[in-house]
């Protein structure tokens, strides 16, 4: 019996017993779930307690026999917490206390990389500096912060995933799932995507030789802006047309030129970088950033990122199976769908089915007259 089935049987024997507590792995740990006196000692709340217990088999036999303690300390109003809480750890009360504890937490289980800190910066913390730093963490403060975005939008979704996240840490008794609403990518509106041919004409308006030089890398693969410095020049420089990424917002990867007569005419294998800072230490969206300044100061008529979206439509119309295509864009193939199905005109279609109609090798319908009746 697994792991799981163990605190499932256990959890049913609480029940029968009326204990009105649960049992939950967090991790490599076991903690207890139920409606236990509030740390002010004012009134009582669902939360959770964390014990110093192993998640294993012989850890759930010590967590079961806690659970019934805390009853009994629970019926006689003798319970406590200081007998689970460390004393070592500051009492955290504040937001500001809640959000360094997590931050501390958040980088302790991954590696602090350009790609870490900026989801930690971006999505994390950027949500977080709205709640209120000198009060206390509540689950009405968490609420309250959530419904001040709009509905059904992308700030909505990021609101409940981060400060579900945060309310889970601090042992808040709240769930965000039912506010989220109904965002996904496909209900944005499609963007102005331009076609190929106004690609290749604004490559060559493009005065500095540099940057003209990362438009062209951007347009042949469909890069985020930042990847266009993280990738493998020396391969590049062999006139390798398969390009390596070798770190990113989705880590390492290999790219295919679509159109590949991009990648003589736009001179790729010359790598020509402009004067920017690409140290591994710099984040990846201050990167992406200076690539749409650039964009905007030579007057570009699109941001950086339509030309991605060119690329994806491109290889549909290519013929490239959609999993591939996803991998090379860096997405699993649920985003890659549900961003890039919704951009693609009766005009691609069209396109797409002519290459098939035009195959030599294609299925022919059968001719009446060479058939004979059974």
């Amino acid at each position: 019996m697994s792991l799981e089935e163990q605190i499932k049987a256990a959890n049913a024997r609480l029940k029968a017993a009326n204990a009105a507590i649960t049992i939950e792995q967090d991790g490599s740990k076991l903690r207890l779930r139920g409606t236990f006196p509030l740390r002010s000692g004012e009134g009582r709340k669902q939360q959770r307690i964390p014990l110093s217990i192993s998640a294993s088999s012989e850890g759930l036999k010590q967590a079961e026999f806690e659970a019934y303690s805390v009853r009994r300390a629970l019926d006689s109003n003798s319970f406590s917490w200081d007998k689970y809480l460390n004393s070592s750890e500051p009492s955290r009360t504040k937001v500001s206390d809640w959000v360094e504890a997590f931050e501390k937490d958040y980088f302790e289980k991954r590696d602090l990389t350009p790609k870490s800190q900026t989801t930690w910066k971006t999505d994390y913390l950027h949500v977080f500096k709205k709640l209120p730093v000198n009060q206390p963490l509540t689950s009405g403060l968490i609420r309250k912060t959530v419904l001040s975005t709009k509905p059904d939008t992308k700030s909505r979704k990021r609101y409940c995933i981060c400060l579900g996240a945060l309310a889970k840490f601090a042992g808040l008794d709240i769930t965000l799932t039912s506010l989220a609403g109904k965002y996904n990518p496909k209900s944005v509106s499609p963007r102005n995507i331009p076609d190929d041919f106004v690609i290749a004409e604004q490559y060559y308006k493009i005065k500095n030789e540099s940057w003209r030089w990362v438009y062209g890398l951007l347009a042949t693969y469909g890069l985020r802006n930042h990847e266009v410095f993280r990738i493998d020049f020396d391969q590049l420089r062999s006139g390798n047309p398969i390009l390596h990424i070798l770190e990113g917002k989705t880590g390492a990867r290999r790219v295919w030129a679509i159109y590949p007569e991009w990648f003589t005419e736009f001179k790729l294998s010359s790598v020509n970088l402009p004067n920017v800072d690409t140290s591994s230490e710099r984040k990846n969206s201050a990167l992406g950033a200076a690539v749409t300044r650039r964009f905007q100061r030579d007057k570009i008529g699109f941001a950086p990122y339509n030309l991605r979206h060119a690329w994806a439509i491109r290889s549909l119309e290519f013929g490239l199976d959609i999993s591939l295509a996803a991998q090379q864009m860096g997405h699993s193939l649920t985003v890659h769908s549900e961003l890039y199905h919704h951009w693609i005109s009766d005009k691609h279609h069209q396109r797409a089915y002519e290459a098939l109609m035009l195959r030599d090798n294609r299925p022919v319908a059968p001719r009446l007259d060479t058939l004979t009746k059974p």
